[in-house]
């Protein structure tokens, strides 16, 4: 241990504490930029400068170590001097109209613009822009960039896409696409990671909010909503709503005050896919030779991008099965649209989802199976579905509780654990096991599965047949599992895939929070939700045994597969 004193604080900290680790563990804040503990400490904003006893220089606190008997001030003259300066020079590059950014009001440099009482700046201005696809799902504004890189290190060291990269050199010095190429060209999965750790306005997700509205508003259109499991994990946390606030039934509230002609919940279809997925798999299992293993889901259209994209040959191991949510608007717009008794080409449908990549996944020309336009015709993130609720001057805490529309709005509790990884294992499996031995397991069976932000493995007994599964979360971690696969290092039936850490509780689209990592936290909100559930098997959904019974007769069937399920080979990028 060493022994340093901070600000007239003495304090203990390990060998190889940084200055910055120590202030925090002394509750001694120091201002960051670009930091982003674990994963980028380059120390490029030198707004976390601090001053050290016996140096003539100020130091970055963020990656200078500490030593024993060190002297640090956080706070003198000359510190505040150096970041005030240093946040004027930041500023004179980034486009400050606070007001018409999305970030406005969590935005870290706002924040420390403000707490500096920066007025004016000393500097000239000299804003930067680039040309940028603004119909394509994930969007980069030039000049709002303040060149912290994190964006880079997320991309690089997490997900190990390599999307984003530094280009040009000294003062001219920026982010920019890998290889020179552009947005549309890269293999970006779209999981929407570097939006969540920007700690600006730079990147964002397309708002695709005006769309949804002015469908609400036209008469001629039926408006049909679903919500993703995750959304209901964060969906108030831009709203300051507390958890008990934050409820399922007063978020399907808000959505009808939204105008919503009818709101409904994903994790009817999450239940939907479980019933085509399982069977999927209790087949393959049935007849072993006549498929290449492993099984894997296919719920995460950022996960089959990366698989598209890096390992195409491995294409065919997915399940054939749609997303939950593609497969709620292609039941909106066939069966749902018959039982209304309206033509299916006045149903809008709109998804509330976690993720980025869902609004790519909607606009998937394979995916239109239903025969009316788009089977999902809009995809709102959780943080859009937020500033919805704003617009709109909705005192969401203030609603009573609603229920949900019936009958697709009707879920269990295995498809609302779809929200957290390992959540789609899991309530394969409970159902699975169903499938193959008629009778359910105890409903605690498959827990193994659950975790954080890595690869887990976990071998079950189903009726004799050992089944081998995986679960990963987050792009570096199935690169890792997908590359052991291939050289044969390992041998697995059945793999879960989610492209955020996570899974889709830490998924692009939902909430930012500077510095915090909300997944685990928001995915035990998901299981609390799934213990308290009357109906915890998907093969329990009333609601889907209807459909079955009305419209796709079972699992697997010549409907089933024309409506429920696609092949990703032929999917656009």
């Amino acid at each position: 241990m060493l022994n340093i004193t901070i600000d007239s604080k003495q304090i203990q900290v390990a060998e190889g504490t940084t200055i910055l680790q120590a202030a925090r563990e002394a509750g001694i804040a120091i201002p960051t930029l670009c930091y982003l503990e674990g994963v980028n400490d380059i120390g490029a904003c030198r707004l976390c400068i601090v001053e050290v006893e016996g140096q003539s220089r100020l130091v970055p606190s963020c990656n200078t170590k500490a030593e024993d008997g060190m002297v640090i001030r956080t706070n003198t003259e000359k510190v505040r001097t150096a970041r005030r300066l240093n946040t004027e020079m930041i500023l004179s590059q980034h486009h400050c109209q606070c007001t018409t950014c999305v970030r406005s009001g969590n935005c870290v440099l706002q924040k420390i613009a403000n707490d500096l009482g920066i007025m004016d700046i000393s500097y000239p201005k000299k804003i930067k822009n680039i040309t940028w696809n603004q119909d394509y799902p994930l969007i980069r504004d030039e000049s709002r960039c303040v060149k912290c890189m994190r964006c880079i290190q997320i991309c690089n060291k997490v997900q190990g896409m390599h999307a984003w990269d530094v280009v040009n050199t000294g003062g001219r010095t920026t982010v920019g696409l890998a290889d020179g190429k552009t947005i549309d060209t890269t293999s970006c999965a779209l999981c929407g990671q570097c939006i969540t750790h920007c700690p600006v306005g730079a990147l964002r997700e397309r708002d695709d909010t005006d769309k949804v509205l002015d469908a609400i508003a036209d008469p001629d259109k039926i408006t049909v909503v679903q919500v993703a499991p995750a959304v209901r994990s964060a969906w108030g946390e831009d709203l300051g709503l507390s958890d008990d606030e934050a409820t399922e039934k007063r978020m399907a509230a808000a959505l009808r005050k939204l105008g919503f002609d009818y709101v409904f919940d994903t994790n009817f279809s999450a239940d939907l896919t479980i019933m085509e997925e399982g069977s999927e798999l209790v087949h393959m299992l049935e007849h072993p030779d006549w498929h290449d293993w492993p099984l894997f889901t296919s719920c995460c259209p950022g996960w089959v991008r990366f698989l598209k994209t890096q390992y195409p040959d491995m294409v065919e191991h997915l399940s054939t099965a749609k997303s939950p949510q593609q497969m709620f608007g292609a039941v909106a717009k066939t069966y749902y649209a018959k039982m209304l008794g309206v033509d299916a080409n006045k149903i809008y449908c709109v998804s509330i989802m976690p993720c980025l990549a869902k609004k790519y996944e909607c606009a998937v020309e394979d995916l239109k199976d239903a025969g009316a336009g788009p089977d999902v015709d809009v995809v709102l993130t959780t943080r859009e579905f937020a500033r919805l609720i704003k617009r709109s001057a909705i005192d969401a805490a203030m609603l009573p509780e609603e229920e949900f529309d019936s009958p697709l709005g009707t879920g269990t509790g295995a498809a609302v654990i779809f929200g957290a990884t390992g959540g789609v294992m899991e309530a394969a499996l409970r159902s699975a096991y169903f499938l193959v031995t008629g009778e359910n397991p105890p409903v605690d069976a498959f827990t193994q599965v659950r975790g954080g932000h890595d690869w887990r493995e976990a071998n079950f007994d189903v009726n004799g047949i050992t089944l081998h599964t995986a679960v990963a979360s987050g792009l570096g971690n199935t690169r890792k599992l997908v590359e052991a696969i291939r050289s044969g290092e390992v041998k697995y039936d059945f793999v879960e895939v989610m492209a955020c850490p996570g899974g889709c509780a830490g998924g692009g689209g939902q909430p930012i929070h500077e510095g915090c990592e909300l997944y685990a936290s928001r995915g035990q909100k998901l299981y609390a939700l799934d213990a308290v559930n009357t109906l915890r098997f998907s093969h329990e959904n009333p609601a889907v045994q209807a459909v079955y019974r009305d419209f796709f007769k079972k699992p697997l069937s010549n409907e089933a597969e024309e409506f429920l399920h696609t092949n990703q080979k032929y999917w656009n990028l």
